[in-house]
């Protein structure tokens, strides 16, 4: 369910997606946000919420253990050592800011994220869905 006063496309529906252009994020309801988010072991380092010794020293399996617990990951897939990021119930990002719908993490933010635009599931395009004009 879209949050009040968001317009939202089906994020599912490629069609529905938007040719990048820039500025385009500046007015977005980041419905990017809603998506799945698959995150390495490094994005985890760079998020804060591992540090360095313990990826260095602990089994992927363990500190999956330790952060679905803690909520911060939804999944992992032990093959390929890929953790999904746990999600809100509104389906957003724990990283999303609820009201300002940006990241809270920027900087920090997962490769996942930051490369979306090139190895997305459309390459160029986005979910665009401008924020509705606070009244």
């Amino acid at each position: 369910m879209a949050a009040p006063g968001f317009f939202n496309v089906d994020v599912d529906r490629l069609n529905t997606w938007t040719r990048y252009r820039s500025g385009l994020c500046n007015d977005c309801a980041a419905n990017c946000c809603t998506m799945p988010v698959e995150v390495r072991l490094a994005d985890l380092v760079r998020l804060e919420v591992v540090d360095a010794f313990e990826a260095e020293h602990e089994a992927p399996k363990q500190i999956a253990r330790r952060l679905t617990k803690a909520g911060l990951v939804g999944h992992f897939n032990f093959r390929n050592s890929i953790f999904t990021l746990a999600r809100r119930a509104s389906g957003d990002c724990l990283f999303l800011g609820a009201v300002t719908r940006r990241c809270t993490v920027y900087e920090q933010r997962p490769d996942t994220c930051r490369k979306h635009l090139q190895v997305g599931p459309r390459p160029g395009y986005c979910a665009y869905g401008p924020r509705a004009k606070q009244a």
